[in-house]
């Protein structure tokens, strides 16, 4: 699967200048098509409404955190193939563990640069 900038991305985050910083760094990638959610249920939400190229989501959030919308959206059949990055300030091993067992294509534990994010973006893209 080629990488496509115009494609729309979805940033999960409840903290508004996380998304801030991550839209941010995502334009200076080339990204423009760029939504936001503020939680795994409000994503859940937008992702039924709209297909998206990429979501790049937190793992701690209330009420549904970013495990659960990764749990739910690859038990969702037609959401269940949508590439999925997990961002984390912990760097669990466990974690890690679990969010690849649950099926997330990537990870990226704050903070990170634009680098970082291009290249985990890549190699999701690169499978």
């Amino acid at each position: 699967m080629a990488l496509d900038l115009q494609m729309p991305v979805l940033v999960v985050d409840d903290y508004k200048t996380m998304i801030r910083i991550i839209r941010n760094l995502l334009k200076q990638l080339g990204f423009e098509d760029i939504d936001d959610a503020a939680d795994g249920t409000e994503a859940l939400e937008k992702m039924k409404q709209r297909k998206y190229g990429l979501v790049i989501s937190d793992w701690n959030m209330e009420p549904m955190t970013g495990y659960e919308l990764l749990k739910q959206v690859r038990a969702d059949g037609s959401l269940s193939k949508t590439p999925f990055i997990m961002v984390t300030a912990e760097s669990k091993t466990e974690n890690v563990i679990a969010a690849k067992k649950a099926g997330v294509n990537n990870y990226i534990v704050k903070p990170f640069n634009a680098q970082t994010l291009k290249g985990k973006i890549e190699a999701v893209f690169s499978e």
